[in-house]
């Protein structure tokens, strides 16, 4: 598979943003969550060059939404990129990031406005993008959330998302955000 690099995801984003400023908000997102990824390449086999294409095209959904709810942000991602050509390895990036990964059950309990199906990551590199992103939100104004801070956050979704992410926290440690809250100037909540 040939893996896109950065210039051709950046020229994605660009087409398919709908103004400067979601550009800006959601390929600045997008490149953080790669660069929190990065700092568990030394302690994973992953291939790296697949984690920051993944991480960069996590997002683009968010493009699509318009009014639609935001979980759909995903499959909408993940639509998009299947009608360019891009592989399924590429297109599951965005379907499979969304919290903690997000389940048949969850669809059909939580009434979730996407197709009814598990949305889990089942790769090392899906897996390692989804946990990535827990660490910085594009909420006004941006900021990077902690581990203590998303434990909490993510226990409205479940006592098995809680579970979840203690067992990647387990397994992957905390990434060092005061670096990039230093470089970005958003606070770490």
């Amino acid at each position: 598979m040939q893996v896109p690099g950065d210039a051709e995801i950046r020229e994605l984003h660009r087409m398919y943003a709908p103004s400067r400023e979601a550009f800006d908000l959601v390929y600045e997102h997008c490149e953080l969550v790669a660069d929190v990824a990065a700092q568990f390449y030394d302690r994973l086999d992953v291939d790296t060059d697949l984690v920051r294409a993944g991480a960069l095209l996590h997002d683009i959904g968010v493009y699509r939404l318009e009014t639609s709810a935001y979980v759909r942000h995903g499959v909408l991602g993940h639509e998009l990129l299947a009608s360019l050509g891009y592989p399924v390895e590429l297109c599951r990036f965005a379907s499979c990031h969304t919290g903690m990964g997000i389940t048949r059950e969850d669809v059909v309990r939580q009434g979730l406005p996407i197709p009814v199906d598990d949305y889990l990551p089942r790769t090392p590199e899906e897996e390692l993008v989804m946990y990535a992103d827990k660490f910085h939100s594009k909420r006004m104004p941006p900021v990077f959330v902690s581990a203590d801070t998303y434990a909490t956050e993510v226990g409205r979704f479940g006592a098995d998302k809680v579970r979840r992410f203690a067992g990647l926290r387990a397994r992957y440690g905390d990434p060092r955000l005061g670096p990039l809250s230093d470089a970005t100037g958003y606070a770490v909540i």
